[in-house]
């Protein structure tokens, strides 16, 4: 399933614009989620000036992947780990899919496990997106991310064909499989409109060998979305079956 096609350079400044607007929610003596993607690297960007600059002061930063760990420390951000703090503040991060119950769906760009497993330690959630994310439904414009061990492959492919998904393991440009930071893979999961993304999570959770999967239910307090019309902060509604 491929996401809509639209203009790139337009779409990159719509991503500077939301992440630019969550920056400003991030507060002296924070910690700080550090999300992963193109989205999520604007505000790392924006919270790194903000540092440099005296704006900010006495903040530390905890990195959802190896690629915006080796960023932050290239722009002189304090980062910390969860030995040294027990709860995170805010995260700020992007998405692939965004529905009225903020309910998302996370992983195009591969840290899936590590952004769960910050957005879980969080205590504000903050997804920035352009307009082009949000959906009535998750699986519209977008397939579910699993991150699967090596050995468990081919078994977690047919058990998503069994579940009705179009299935495809993540590969390189090159041909090569994607491996994540933790080395494992990624299966992309094509399920289509989810009336109920709760019943698929469900059944992904219960699987072996699947580590984690890209649908971020009930994790999400703020969606800031940036159209050509302006930056928005969202309302979340609430719909049975939304999760």
């Amino acid at each position: 399933m491929s996401p809509p096609q639209i203009d790139k350079s337009a779409q990159d400044t719509l991503k500077q614009e939301a992440a630019a607007a969550a920056v400003e929610l991030v507060e002296d003596g924070m910690v700080v989620g550090l999300g992963h993607g193109s989205t999520a690297l604007h505000a790392v960007h924006g919270i790194a000036e903000r540092y440099a600059s005296g704006v900010l002061g006495n903040i530390l930063t905890i990195p959802c992947s190896r690629h915006i760990e080796m960023e932050a420390k290239r722009l002189g951000l304090p980062l910390a780990t969860f030995d040294e703090v027990g709860v995170i503040d805010i995260t700020i991060d992007g998405a692939d899919e965004v529905d009225p119950a903020f309910n998302v769906i996370k992983g195009g760009g591969g840290a899936l496990l590590r952004e769960k497993v910050v957005a879980q330690a969080t205590a504000r959630e903050v997804i920035v997106v352009d307009a082009s994310k949000l959906s009535p439904h998750l699986g519209v414009r977008w397939p579910v991310p699993l991150e699967v061990i090596p050995f468990a492959l081919r078994p977690t492919l047919d058990y998503a064909a069994s579940l009705g998904a179009k299935a495809e393991v993540r590969r390189m440009p090159t041909g090569e499989t994607f491996v994540t930071d933790q080395g494992n893979a990624i299966i992309d999961c094509a399920f289509g409109p989810m009336e109920d993304p709760r019943v698929i999570a469900a059944r992904l959770d219960a699987r072996a060998g699947i580590v984690e999967h890209g649908l971020f239910l009930n994790l999400v307090h703020d969606v800031i979305m940036a159209a050509p019309t302006g930056v928005r902060y969202l309302v979340k509604q609430v719909r049975d079956g939304s999760g």
